[in-house]
């Protein structure tokens, strides 16, 4: 029979790892910030002077255990609409500035500010829309265990090239397999997959269909 000491261990442990993953955070989004500043500086003035203001995108997203925070991306979309006055689809909305900075996943480089406040990792799956929520299954809602990332194990195994039951899959299996170990992998991965710019897009799509639930139907 364990001990009372022998119990606590693998709690000690993970909160252990915990602290060491979220110190990985802090340093790696401070330097990439300090790193990228002349880049997040030039991208900027870009958006703000092709794409119109504000240069910032933000959106409300789910994270760690379901709660909901705003993050902040790149726009890469002008505010275009018709002579109704609703915006126009997607894809008519979407500028060649827009088109390069989701490519090169640039657009994502003020994610590491979420990285900063705690919203966001730099590893975990992608934060989804609040709306989702109620449409996963019990296995698929276990992907909000783990801080939402600005890569995964998804994003490195086909990303928006897969089915929405995929990335649930690939989400799942990380955080039930997660370590320190598998999270340089993924960034390593992640570097390739960016330099490559494999499964920016789902067939037809700007990025990916909207999750309806069950299956990736599109409107």
């Amino acid at each position: 029979m364990l001990s009372s000491s022998d119990q606590k261990t693998p709690v000690r442990l993970m909160r252990r790892g915990l602290a060491v993953k979220r110190l990985i955070d802090i340093v790696g989004a401070s330097c990439g910030l300090v790193a990228v500043s002349p880049v997040l500086a030039v991208l900027g003035v870009l958006v703000r002077t092709r794409l119109g203001s504000p240069v910032l995108f933000l959106q409300v997203r789910t994270g760690l255990d379901g709660q909901l925070f705003s993050i902040y991306k790149f726009r890469t979309m002008t505010d275009d609409r018709d002579a109704h006055g609703a915006l126009l689809a997607d894809d008519q909305r979407m500028t060649s500035l827009g088109r390069f900075l989701r490519s090169t996943s640039l657009d994502e480089l003020p994610e590491l500010v979420n990285v900063l406040k705690g919203d966001m990792s730099l590893v975990g799956p992608r934060p989804l829309l609040p709306e989702y929520l109620d449409r996963y299954s019990e296995r698929q809602l276990r992907r909000h265990d783990v801080r939402p990332g600005i890569t995964g194990w998804c994003q490195v195994n086909g990303r928006n090239a897969l089915s929405w039951e995929e990335k649930f899959e690939y989400d799942v299996w990380y955080v039930e397999h997660r370590s320190l170990g598998l999270d340089l992998r993924i960034l390593a991965a992640t570097v390739r997959a960016v330099l490559t710019r494999r499964g920016i897009t789902a067939e037809g799509e700007v990025s990916m269909p909207r999750f309806l639930g069950g299956s990736p139907e599109h409107h």
